[in-house]
């Protein structure tokens, strides 16, 4: 690569703002997760709500529910133990890559609940059978698990649920309504791991950028010194220096203007894609995003790129309501009135 060009702190976090399409895009979803090879997906409404932002205008929550159902898209736990959507290929190498650390890590788990090889060999048996006849809801598969003497109680169901998932088993795909069903069947066969595994480091990068070497070896719970090598060989990047930091960036980005108000939905990739979390964040907002640091991570308004607040959407009588917005900076009138038009306008409740 070339000597990095410089970049001021608000160019860096405009560009940001561009790479992770909060600026606009013509993509749909299952083009928006492909560009971000994977997004954070434990909460299953904001990751949603995630995608449909990112995607070109008009698009709803149920198109993003629709890549589902046509198998475009999938939710399982990939890296660092957690919950993301992804496409099954991409799915598929984010497990060639962590899949047999992370198995390991949740069998010890399991272990510890005192889930033994044979109870463990069992669900998967049972598992396998309840979805060759089709997708199924979690509550009828460890209904399943009960009736042939597996225990679920106390989160055992999770957990082998995730055991399941990283050897490939099943993962959650198409909806009934608003939940999400299991689904099983052998995920797709990748012919070069590696090449794979650096295409998607370089793919994290674009997503995300200017982005460290190292947000990507967070990201992907891999050792840092192989994640900076592929980096560094990716055709497609190059890097900037912005203070002291040198980042990386898809080779040409520019810097756009000044952008106004942005809304991302809580567990954002514009938040949780870094290993850094307080970039762009203060203290204060960062204290208000996840309230107890119990890690909840709520909505965030964003204006130039800066984090000033929060929002939510209360439950009314189990509807969604109007959003109420709480703002931690201080803001100008005018800029106060631009977010609450923002949340008046918010489409995907």
């Amino acid at each position: 690569m070339a000597e990095p060009r410089s970049l001021t702190p608000t160019q860096a976090r405009r560009l940001r703002l561009a790479s992770q399409r909060l600026l606009g895009s013509e993509l749909s979803p299952a083009e928006v997760v492909r560009r971000f090879v994977a997004m954070q997906g434990q909460d299953l409404a904001a990751v949603l709500r995630a995608i449909a932002i990112r995607s070109a205008p008009g698009t709803t929550l149920a198109d993003v529910r629709a890549a589902f159902d046509a198998g475009l898209l999938v939710r399982s736990w990939a890296m660092r133990g957690t919950l993301f959507v992804a496409s099954p290929d991409d799915l598929a190498v984010l497990h060639a890559a962590t899949g047999e650390r992370l198995r390991r890590q949740e069998w010890r788990m399991c272990a510890r609940r005192g889930i033994d090889e044979a109870t463990a060999e069992r669900a998967a048996e049972v598992l396998v059978a309840e979805l060759a006849a089709g997708p199924t809801r979690r509550r009828s598969m460890l209904e399943a698990w009960e009736a042939a003497g597996i225990g679920t109680a106390g989160g055992n169901g999770y957990h082998l649920l995730a055991l399941c998932a990283y050897d490939g088993l099943v993962r959650f795909g198409p909806f009934e309504g608003d939940e999400q069903l299991l689904v099983g069947g052998a995920p797709p066969e990748i012919a070069d791991p590696d090449a794979a595994v650096d295409a998607a480091l370089e793919r994290f990068a674009i997503a995300r950028g200017p982005v460290r070497a190292d947000d990507a070896a967070w990201w992907l719970g891999v050792a840092k010194r192989p994640v900076r090598a592929a980096l560094e060989r990716a055709s497609a990047l190059e890097r900037v220096r912005v203070g002291r930091d040198e980042l990386l960036v898809e080779a040409g980005a520019e810097p756009v203007g000044r952008a106004g108000v942005t809304l991302v939905p809580a567990f954002d990739e514009w938040l949780l894609g870094y290993e850094g979390r307080s970039r762009d964040v203060s203290e204060a907002v960062l204290r208000a995003a996840v309230p107890g640091g119990n890690g909840v991570f709520r909505p965030l308004v964003l204006v130039d790129g800066v984090a000033v607040g929060t929002w939510r959407i209360p439950l009314v009588r189990g509807r969604a309501g109007e959003p109420i917005l709480e703002l931690v900076e201080p803001v100008a009138d005018r800029t106060r009135a631009a977010i609450e038009r923002a949340l008046e306008r918010w489409p995907h409740r």
